[in-house]
This record gives C-alpha cells, sequence and structure tokens, in this order.
C-alpha cells in the first residue's frame, strides 16, 4: 500500500485542475495515491479524471462524486475512504510543490515512532514563488497549529496528518442550508492532544482563486452563520491567546444573532464574556451585511 494519499476536493474546477495533476506526474516519489471528491460539479471534471486514470502516470487515481455540500463535507468524505497511513489535502487549483512527496516520506520515516499527529510544511505563492505568510523559526522541531500562530506565526500552512489520527476526532458537521465550517475544527481538537512535526520546506504552490471561500468571507458569514457560530464556540473552548478569544467571541454573538439563534449566551463556553461582546457583535453583523452591500 502506497504511505500517502493525496486527496483534492473539486468544484467546477476543470480549468484549474490539470496544473494539481501534472504536479502530482512530475514528482520524483509516485509512493501516494491521488484521490478527487468532486464535490457536485457541473463541468467536464468528471471526463478529465477519466483520462488521466487511463494513463501511465505512475500512481492510482481514485475518483468519487457526491452532491454538492461544501468544502468540509468533501474532506468528510475523503477521510472515510482514505487506507495510506498518511493524508494531505491539496486543492484544485493548486500545485504540489516539487519534490514534496520525496520530503513528506523522508521527513515521516525520521517522526513515525514518536507520536506525532503528522507533519506541517509550508505554502508558496505560486507566481511569486514567496513563503506564504511567515517560515518556522529556527531549530523548530514540533509544534500544534493553534501554538505556532499563537506564537506569532503566519500564514497558511500545509499539514500532513496521521489517517488513524484525523479519523479519531468527529466529523465536520452538517447545517441544514449551510456549506461551510472552517477545516480548523479538527485541526484544534488534535493539537489538545498531538504535537506536529515542523517539516520547514515548501510542500504546496498555491493560487488564491477570486471566487474562492478566502476572498467571499464576508458573504460566507452571511450564508452560514451556524456553521461559523459552532467553530467560534471550539475555538471559545481552546483558546491560543486572550486575545483571540475575545475576538472569537465577538464572531460568535455576531454569527449566533445572524442564525437567529435566541439561546447563544446559554449555548456559549464563556458566558459572562459573550454579555460583555454582544453589543460588538450587533456592531460587527451591521458591519458584515454594510460590506456585502445589504444594507
Amino acid at each position: 500500500m502506497a504511505l500517502l494519499t493525496v486527496f483534492t476536493p473539486a468544484y467546477n474546477r476543470a480549468s484549474t485542475l490539470p496544473r494539481t495533476y501534472q504536479s502530482l506526474c512530475e514528482q520524483e516519489c509516485k509512493d501516494f495515491i491521488w484521490l478527487i471528491v468532486d464535490d457536485g460539479s457541473s463541468d467536464n471534471t468528471r471526463e478529465l479524471v477519466e483520462g488521466w486514470k487511463n494513463q501511465d502516470n505512475g500512481f492510482e487515481i481514485q475518483y468519487i462524486y457526491k452532491k454538492n455540500g461544501g468544502m468540509h463535507t468533501a474532506h468528510n468524505v475523503a477521510y472515510e475512504n482514505i487506507h495510506t497511513e498518511l493524508n494531505v489535502c491539496i486543492d484544485s487549483d493548486d500545485r504540489m510543490a516539487e519534490g514534496a512527496v520525496k520530503k513528506i516520506k523522508t521527513a515521516w520515516l525520521k517522526a513515525r515512532n514518536k507520536n506525532y499527529a503528522g507533519l506541517i510544511g509550508l505554502d508558496a505563492d505560486m507566481n511569486t514563488g514567496r513563503i506564504i505568510g511567515k517560515d518556522f523559526p529556527h531549530g523548530l522541531k514540533e509544534t500544534t497549529l493553534g501554538g505556532y500562530y499563537a506564537s506569532g506565526g503566519d500564514g497558511d500552512k500545509k499539514l500532513v496528518y496521521r489517517t488513524d489520527i484525523i479519523n479519531s476526532v468527529p466529523p465536520y458537521p452538517v447545517f441544514e442550508g449551510e456549506k461551510y465550517v472552517g477545516l480548523v475544527y479538527k485541526y484544534t481538537l488534535i493539537d489538545q492532544k498531538y504535537k506536529l512535526f515542523v517539516l520547514n520546506d515548501v510542500l504546496c504552490d498555491v493560487e488564491y482563486q477570486m471566487d474562492g471561500s478566502s476572498n467571499t468571507m464576508f458573504r460566507q458569514y452571511l450564508k452560514n452563520p451556524k456553521g461559523f457560530a459552532f467553530l467560534r464556540k471550539v475555538a471559545m473552548t481552546y483558546p491560543i491567546s486572550k486575545k483571540r478569544l475575545i475576538r472569537d467571541c465577538i464572531h460568535y454573538c455576531s454569527s449566533s444573532l445572524i442564525a437567529g439563534n435566541k439561546n447563544y449566551i446559554s449555548e456559549s463556553p464563556r458566558k459572562v464574556l459573550t454579555v460583555l461582546c454582544t453589543p460588538l457583535g450587533w456592531i460587527l453583523t451591521t458591519v458584515i451585511k454594510k460590506k456585502c452591500k445589504l444594507i
């Protein structure tokens, strides 16, 4: 069996998915499976993948089609179908960095027996080659994801998890009528028990799309308030700093108000703070609606 599953959630990304595929074909080490989870695409994603499966590319390709439900539901389906020791998500508009699979394998053979949840590596801008955010401090050998950011870290990082560990915490919840729950939910729960082995190398070359979730966040707040409120509750339960706790509480109040949840104070893990932050939650809600040009 292969060591690694590279999984790619895809929703109408037939225009960018070929470069993801090409980056995998160019990997020196082919000790991986590529799993594409098609989240209800209406373009020719299926036809592209079926064509690639018939080519001699040196690695196995698996394809699963599901009804559109959002990125987090595609991750749920992926984790249910991954059987390799490790897994990593490479989005459908990104490229796996040159030599990344070999770097992952080499690092993991050193860290495998030390009870790590997996590896944490770097993302780089596809067009400039610059590291996204900051790289890791010199000499840092292990960290949690939350601990990295709490100590001043910045920018998206590439996470390579043990499959048994990622499946040891609950799946992403699904809220009726909503299609977004932050992926950090699972990572936060894992942080409470395990650390990640630091791999100070670029594992993924990224390009943020104008219609991607990172660029539509204010509308996401309005469309998925229950999902955001849920995520803020988790963050408030496991705060990484006092400043971040207050920020998350304000967002929790705002998302709960948008969702029309009258019980949000009693459901909060920080009830007193939630009462104090409610006025700021109202203000944030007004800002969000203005940003979305709904007022």
